[in-house]
């Protein structure tokens, strides 16, 4: 993973502005970080590469999510039963 990369995500604060996003309501940001988070992984983890570069989705959906959604998009993820296509 490239230098910059590396240091855009040690110096994150909190997520940036999204022009797919640009009404105050951030709760379709939210869930689409999360899903980006776990289809980055996926991807990633598939092609055996190091999943490192999606780590800046889950700052993103841990800054704009709450986190009761995601303790129940987790649970349902492990039980299988999450609605997102990841």
């Amino acid at each position: 993973m490239s230098d910059r990369i590396n240091e855009k995500i040690q110096n994150y604060r909190t997520a940036p502005f999204d022009a797919r996003f640009p009404n105050t309501n951030q709760t379709r940001n939210c869930y689409q970080n999360y899903l980006d988070f776990h289809r980055c992984n996926k991807a990633l983890s598939a092609k055996q590469q190091d999943p490192a570069p999606c780590e800046w989705y889950r700052r993103v959906y841990t800054s704009l999510c709450p986190m009761g959604w995601v303790q129940r998009w987790d649970e349902q993820l492990e039980e299988g039963s999450f609605a997102g296509r990841i």
